[in-house]
């Protein structure tokens, strides 16, 4: 058994003087693949940046919104998971003329969302949907070994959203993902855990659960 990546005892995340996270006593070891569920609202973005703050260094990130620059073209868009990582003369650089190597790193990524033909076009030009597979191929051109995505398909119908996890399940041992198809988590992932009202009411394989014992717990109250 691999060691544990990130340990949580115990933990409480609060907004003033409203708790979101209480009791929270939860493991995760390198190359586990975990889904986290649950209804809007439960905590499962808040248990998420608790995960991500114990190792910042690790994670490549897909946020809930997709976060891109809209002016700037998809291909600087993906070049930005790796911005921390360049010099600010070569960051500087490829905002007026980027390299051949960068342009062929960051198209081979595309190629991956199915999106390499639209390397040059802006980002704000795009479909909801695009959108978030620039973003999710910002966070695999960042190529840190943990990928955190909080719902990172939900813009996406359960066919390309399928193919997306697939390609991160592919490029990255240990995945953390809040979803809420649970036909996707189950393929997806090893192991479910579920939020409702700030705790973990399920922690268990994916083999020991199924759809049916899921619904009562994403689906709207």
């Amino acid at each position: 058994m691999s060691e544990p990546l990130v340990v949580l005892a115990n933990a409480r995340a609060a907004y003033g003087d409203h708790a979101v996270l209480s009791g929270i006593d939860l493991t995760i070891r390198a190359g586990e693949r975990v889904a986290l569920m649950g209804r809007s609202g439960a905590g499962k973005s808040t248990l998420l940046g608790l995960i991500r703050e114990r190792i910042p260094e690790q994670v490549a990130l897909v946020p809930q919104a997709a976060a891109l620059v809209r002016t700037l073209s998809v291909f600087h868009n993906v070049y930005m998971g790796r911005l921390d990582r360049r010099s600010t003369l070569h960051n500087l650089r490829t905002l007026v003329r980027p390299s051949r190597a960068d342009v062929a790193a960051v198209e081979a990524v595309l190629a991956g969302v199915g999106l390499s033909d639209k390397l040059w076009a802006k980002a704000g030009a795009l479909s909801g949907g695009q959108q978030q597979r620039v973003s999710v191929a910002r966070a695999l051109y960042n190529g840190r070994p943990v990928l955190i995505g909080d719902e990172p398909v939900s813009a996406l119908d359960p066919r390309q959203g399928a193919a997306i996890l697939s390609e991160l399940a592919a490029t990255h041992e240990t995945l953390i993902l809040a979803l809420h198809d649970a036909g996707l988590a189950l393929a997806t992932c090893g192991r479910i855990v579920v939020l409702e009202a700030g705790r973990i009411v399920l922690d268990a394989p994916a083999a020991e659960v199924d759809p049916a014992r899921l619904r009562p717990f994403y689906e709207a109250a």
